[in-house]
């Protein structure tokens, strides 16, 4: 697991030899000790490893998965957990990417097992046993080597080693996993000229254009190793604060509130409809909201083409175990939250951990979406980091925004629609996508980043 200094024992052998007296004998003795403590802090700091086999999965992985977990921060006392499996097509030659799950606080495992992985579980309600893991055929893996980050400190299996290295926010999120990317290249020297992209959903649109700057900025300063950056991806990001105003528009333009309704709320809220942000002396604008939210009120908010199943707990971040303990929800055929509690029961069974390799007692209980991080919001407006990239020349992909473009097709059917500018960003929608599309619409979202990674016209 771990790369322990070279030629250690040899030392601590050779040292131990040419004492000949007690005062040599003694300080060999101590100098044995410092270097034990030494190979020790180094495997704590650093160590990775292959699974070859998953509880759950009939049989050996039929590709590459590795994890393991790497220091960063003061003394390395933030240790961020990844899982990276190679391409399945070419690794030798295929974009390398670095993927962020949202929240903040989400384990990327939700990524790596509900929307862009190569396996994930069996869709059947939980009865106590190990989940069945099945392969997908949509999994980005078949033409990208991807690392999924368990970021910020205290997310999935990622953990502080000390109090003060357990705060964090937006900045340091990102230089962190700008450290992690850098050390991560050190021992995987094979990766250093793969074409590099980082990707992510949700909340991690503030980030991945943070992430990306730090990156393209320390190639531009000389900083070693050279990241092969080539762009980002970001599905349905969180961009700046004023965009949930348009959820009122959306919400008129797919028949969930009336146009009477809705323009009342235009006309008395002037198009500021953020409830902390209206003057309470606005009465009737504040009431106009209150009719609002009665009106989407079992909506199923992450996918209004669903079963309502609980709402916002996606956006609650409320552990799925606690809130199915305490609502009675349809039958998993129709609710995909009880999909969620499936990787809950399955990450904190031992076996699975003792599978993972997961350093024990590093956390009390794996939870998928943690609302209890030492988490301050610093950033919320990310748009001159998009100015900023563009303007550089590098390669963006963001499926979200609704437009009149034209449209993209699959299998002659309308998949969505795409709009491309001159300046390397592609805008996408994913007809039928949810809040996490490729959840939603695993094939269309597979020749969507397909086609973008190839640099094909969608």
């Amino acid at each position: 697991m771990a790369r322990n200094p070279p030629h250690c024992l040899l030392l601590v052998s050779y040292l131990l030899k040419i004492a000949s007296s007690k005062i040599q004998i003694i300080m060999c003795r101590l100098l044995v000790i410092t270097i034990v403590i030494t190979i020790l802090s180094f495997r704590t700091a650093s160590s990775k490893g292959r699974v070859k086999y998953l509880p759950g999965f009939h049989g050996p992985l039929p590709f590459y998965l590795e994890i393991g977990y790497v220091g960063v921060g003061e003394n390395e006392d933030v240790q961020l957990f990844y899982y990276f499996i190679r391409s399945e097509s070419n690794p030798n030659t295929d974009p390398l990417m670095l993927w962020f799950t949202g929240g903040p606080g989400c384990s990327s495992i939700s990524s790596l097992l509900y929307e862009i992985g190569p396996i994930k579980f069996e869709t059947v309600d939980y009865n106590g046993n190990i989940p069945t893991i099945i392969l997908t055929p949509n999994s980005w893996t078949k033409m990208a080597s991807i690392i999924f980050l368990d970021i910020p400190v205290g997310t999935g299996f990622s953990y502080a080693r000390t109090t003060r290295a357990s705060y964090s926010n937006e900045i340091q999120l990102s230089d962190h996993a700008y450290e992690f990317m850098k050390k991560w290249f050190e021992s995987h020297t094979e990766f250093l000229s793969n074409l590099f992209y980082v990707g992510g959903d949700s909340y991690s649109g503030l980030s991945v254009p943070i992430i990306s700057q730090l990156i393209s900025d320390g190639n531009d300063v000389g900083n070693e190793p050279y990241i092969n950056l080539k762009g980002y991806i970001l599905g349905n990001p969180l961009t700046f604060p004023e965009e949930t105003n348009y959820q009122i528009r959306f919400a008129n333009g797919m028949g969930l509130i009336s146009d009477e309704l809705y323009e009342l709320l235009f006309h008395t809220c002037g198009g500021e409809y953020r409830s902390e942000y209206v003057s309470p002396d606005n009465i009737a604008c504040l009431r106009n909201l209150e009719l609002y939210e009665k009106c989407i009120d079992g909506i199923e908010l992450a996918n209004i083409l669903e079963s309502y199943c609980g709402g916002r707990i996606w956006l609650t971040k409320q552990p799925t175990h606690k809130f199915l303990s305490e609502h009675q929800p349809l039958s998993s055929s129709l609710c995909r939250i009880l999909g969620y509690e499936l990787v809950y029961n399955w990450l904190n069974e031992d076996i699975v951990q003792e599978a993972l390799h997961i350093r024990k007692g590093t956390i009390k209980e794996w939870i998928r979406c943690n609302d209890d991080l030492n988490f301050t919001k610093v950033v919320f407006d990310v748009r001159p980091y998009h100015l900023n990239m563009s303007n550089k020349g590098y390669r963006s992909l963001i499926y979200s925004v609704i437009e009149q473009w034209r449209s993209w097709k699959l299998n002659g059917q309308i998949a969505g629609y795409t709009k491309s500018h001159s300046n390397m960003m592609t805008f996408v929608t994913v007809k039928g996508g949810g809040h996490t599309a490729p959840e939603y619409k695993p094939e269309e979202c597979f020749v969507m980043f397909k086609r973008w990674i190839s640099n094909q016209t969608l």
